[in-house]
């Protein structure tokens, strides 16, 4: 029971991770996203035909035992593991081509990944290990990661609404945090997980692919000559798989030490996704790849989404009313940008003490088919213009 109930928790956080990234992203830039071909199928090549292949090299060249290859065969042949999203957003990669490619991924590893694992694990081991793997577990994950893409790109079409956009943002990140804690502690109260008494052979065949898949992602983008926000997305989204399918598989096919041996290898993949995904995230922000300023402080690269930022100042017809001493505080706008077209915004009104004066120069403009932005920085509201 309470198995069940930790599941049903991590699912849930999940989902709420997948919904605040995918309702963060602007609907004209995924539209946009959905037309990169050449981004889309150096994905799902990867995805589908290299990492796949790469694990199933690994698992025969070491000759790893039942428990690790089935379960390092099922973590290369899942993909859409959605902290994807969370690490495009932390450090400004392209979101909505990490969004559009973790729902394209994920629909298409419902096809792919049983077809994958059966070729692979059939290859190497009996039919009764073949036979044991839990496939209800292996779809659930997907189903759940495609339902928080689906509602979070609806609801973000239906708002339409930038301060719509930074909240998903916010939730998302709370979420993705959220889950890292709750897996960590969820791991230690299983004793026998124990990552740090393998031998070699473990280690290596259970990091090379993330190694690999990064490498490989970046240097196809770059020869593609995509954007470097896109190159990002994209290596990002190619290493990083969906280690909670595994993590189910070896849960429910294996027992004892042979259960402890499986979901080790989730957990360091996880791990080691993590350190090579935090030094190729702060090398492409410091060579200039992100949308972040490289200049600019860690701690507001990642607090800031400058997709939403991007998103609001490439809009045709955007008019803003910014108060306060800085015009890049989103949470200041006066306009909001709805399904109707930009109106005023009464929440940001209230919480400025000018608000009357703001709101009869928001009145004026409001209709005003130019493009741009009403700022009062450091000045006072009578003396601000249309610029």
């Amino acid at each position: 029971m309470g198995g069940r109930l930790a599941e049903i928790g991590a699912h849930f956080l999940l989902f709420f991770l997948v919904f605040g990234m995918s309702a963060t992203v602007d609907i004209p830039r995924m539209r946009k996203q959905m037309r990169n071909r050449s981004a889309l199928l150096i994905g799902i090549s990867l995805q589908f035909f290299i990492l796949p292949f790469i694990g199933f090299c690994i698992v025969k060249i070491l000759n790893l035992s039942a428990p690790l290859g089935i379960a390092l065969l099922v973590v290369t042949t899942s993909p859409g593991g959605s902290y994807s999203n969370w690490w495009c957003s932390l450090f400004n990669a392209e979101l909505a081509l990490s969004v559009t490619m973790t729902a394209l991924s994920t629909i298409v590893s419902v096809i792919m990944m049983p077809i994958n694992l059966l070729i692979y694990a059939s290859s190497i081991y009996s039919d009764e290990v073949v036979k044991s793997l839990d496939w209800f577990s292996l779809i659930l994950s997907l189903v759940i990661v495609v339902g928080g893409i689906v509602a979070g790109v609806l609801c973000s079409a239906w708002q339409n609404s930038t301060r719509f956009n930074l909240r998903a943002n916010q939730m998302g990140n709370i979420a993705g945090v959220s889950l890292v804690v709750y897996s960590a502690l969820a791991s230690r109260t299983n004793e026998d997980a124990s990552i740090w008494t393998q031998d070699a052979s473990f280690y290596i065949g259970v990091g090379l692919p993330a190694v690999c898949g990064v490498c490989i992602a970046a240097y196809m983008a770059s020869r593609c000559n995509l954007d470097k926000p896109e190159r990002v997305a994209v290596a990002v989204e190619s290493c990083y798989q969906n280690t909670g399918i595994a993590t189910s598989v070896a849960i429910t096919m294996f027992e004892g030490q042979d259960l402890a041996t499986a979901i080790g290898v989730p957990l360091y993949y996880g791990i080691c996704e993590m350190v090579i995904l935090a030094i190729f995230c702060l090398t492409c922000w410091k060579m200039g790849w992100t949308k972040a300023p490289s200049d600019e402080n860690i701690c507001t690269i990642i607090a800031t989404s400058y997709e939403v930022e991007q998103a609001r100042l490439d809009s045709p017809n955007a008019i803003e009313v910014v108060h306060g001493e800085t015009d890049q505080n989103l949470d200041n706008m006066v306009f909001t940008h709805t399904n109707e077209g930009y109106k005023v915004d009464e929440e940001a009104l209230q919480e400025t003490s000018n608000a009357e004066a703001l709101r009869s120069r928001a009145n004026k403009f409001q209709e005003t088919p130019t493009s741009g932005r009403i700022a009062d920085d450091k000045l006072p509201v009578e003396d601000t213009e249309l610029i």
